[in-house]
């Protein structure tokens, strides 16, 4: 995998939105510390502010030392005022008059399409203009048509963010920005919501004018804009080129994953040309069909491999040209390696990391080991058992389906409900109860069943400490946590994509760092 040579040519603008004239000073400090570009959105202010705002701009652009990018957005469009088309053409007339010094303006393509642009010459010769174009629920069928005709204004800049309701509705904004590269032109393309997060990083690899990043996550200014430090730090957004390897999680909801915080970490301490992203992923066959799949992707792009997480471990075997053995084996991959050459490989990193953590603890050969749960998950910790001579008993609510996983991995099977594990060794579980979130406050046992057991293992990660952990620790359990089965499975990973080992302890430190939020 390539190593890192140079800095790239992103540019992250990072929006100001605040309410009172008194706060943008400050605002607009914190903003130029973080991004490259600061958007002031004089649309959020309180309509009583915008002049004492307006006699602050002078001070503020020969103070501040990063362009600035002024947007009076209408509410229709996602902004904050209600604005006929007659006010906005009269504001932006006279906005020459006091934004002297300003290097951009974003002014909305029914603006710039209608006759009141005539009367906007002064804005051309003054500022580098924005041509904007907002979809909110959808990324239309015709967006090329829409940037045909925002390439007929006179704007020097194109943008368009549009809703991904699926992740491959971003595959038409990423081409739209390789059009513009080569017509020379400077293009935004946002696909906005969790969907669409991979165009924020990516889009200026694919030379995307600029990309948006908040000040944090509190002050968002659209679905799914991701906050401008993690661009610059976790990212490394002006890093990335046309050539960097791209991974991912795939999953839904992958939000909540420390996935990217782990393996962009390792990239960064090795120096590699690699990032990680989230791919909010809920149609898999149109995803890889579309995206992924070398023969038939409509993206150009170096992706290397991709992680897959719920509900997608058993649904992506039949898209695979491979399988490992122990994967076949298992039913369930979590880890897939990209190449022209081969296609797609699929292989299992849960099985033999889920056994790491106990390994200190517990004598495995000949264990009695109690596996809450049927899935994915209990299928990997059942083959990793069943290779150390563990004698294990899956413990399950839908009493069909933990048959049939017990029997297939020769372990024994017992209902959950009232279920005792006095006399196991280890009772691990493996359902995603207790996770941060809706389930957060369960537990697949409680206290008063894990009186008797010796030790008690989570899975789940996040949170640290969960209620199962809880409940353990006061029926007298040791207990052990699923970050290290975590870092364990995503070092494996690591190691199939790039071929190189990380640097011991960086993702358990990078993983630990975002869960404290630190």
């Amino acid at each position: 995998m390539r190593e890192l040579s140079e800095t790239g040519g992103a540019r992250v603008c990072v929006p100001v939105c605040v309410k009172s004239a008194a706060e943008l000073r400050h605002s607009i400090e914190r903003a130029a510390a973080v991004g490259d570009i600061v958007e002031l959105r004089l649309d959020c202010l309180e309509p009583n502010e915008l002049s004492a705002a307006r006699a602050q701009f002078g001070e503020l652009l020969t103070t501040t030392n990063r362009p600035l990018l002024f947007t009076y957005r209408p509410r229709e469009q996602g902004g904050g005022v209600d604005l006929s088309l007659e006010e906005r053409a009269a504001f932006w007339r006279e906005a020459p008059r006091w934004l002297r010094g300003a290097a951009l303006v974003d002014v909305e393509l029914d603006l710039l399409e209608s006759r009141q642009a005539e009367t906007l010459g002064a804005l051309f010769e003054n500022f580098t203009v924005v041509c904007s174009h907002h979809d909110f629920r959808e990324t239309p069928a015709d967006l090329e048509q829409i940037y045909e005709r925002m390439s007929r204004t006179r704007a020097d800049v194109l943008k368009l963010a549009t809703r991904a309701n699926s992740i491959t509705d971003g595959v038409i904004l990423m081409r739209l920005l390789e059009r513009g590269r080569r017509e020379g032109r400077g293009v935004v393309a946002v696909s906005m919501g969790a969907a669409g997060a991979l165009t924020r990083v990516l889009a200026p690899a694919f030379g995307a004018f600029l990309t948006y990043g908040s000040l944090d996550a509190a002050q968002a200014t659209a679905p799914g804009q991701i906050d401008a430090r993690e661009l610059r730090d976790l990212y490394r957004v002006h890093e990335l080129g046309e050539e960097t390897a791209v991974m991912g999680i795939v999953g839904s909801p992958v939000g909540h994953s420390l996935s990217p915080h782990m393996h962009n970490a390792a990239f960064a301490a090795l120096g590699l040309d690699a990032v990680y992203l989230l791919f909010e992923v809920e149609d898999l066959p149109d995803f890889v069909g579309r995206m992924v799949e070398p023969r038939t992707r409509e993206l150009s792009w170096n992706l290397r491999g991709f992680s897959v997480t719920a509900p997608h471990k058993q649904a992506v075997i039949p898209h695979l040209d491979s399988i490992a053995p122990d994967a076949a084996r298992i039913g369930a991959v979590n880890t897939v390696v990209v190449s022209e050459g081969r296609g797609l490989e699929g292989f299992n990193t849960d099985a033999d990391a889920s056994v790491v953590p106990l390994e200190g603890s517990v004598n495995l050969r000949g264990a009695r080991v109690a596996v809450v749960g049927a899935g994915g998950a209990a299928r990997a910790l059942l083959w990793a058992l069943g290779e150390r001579g563990s004698r294990a008993t899956v413990f399950a609510r839908d009493e069909a389906r933990g048959r049939s996983v017990a029997e297939e991995f020769g372990a024994d099977f017992a209902r959950l409900e009232g279920a005792g594990f006095e006399g196991f060794d280890v009772v691990a579980n493996t359902t995603p109860l207790g996770t941060r979130g809706k389930s957060e406050a369960e537990t697949a046992a409680t206290s008063s069943q894990l009186r008797g057991a010796r030790v008690a293992y989570d899975l789940v990660y996040n949170p640290a400490e969960t209620r199962f952990l809880r409940e353990a620790r006061a029926a007298g359990c040791e207990t052990v946590g699923g970050l290290r089965m975590l870092v364990a499975q995503a070092e494996r990973q690591f190691r199939l994509w790039t071929g190189r080992t990380p640097p011991p302890g960086v993702m358990l430190e990078a993983a630990r760092r975002k869960m404290l939020g630190t």
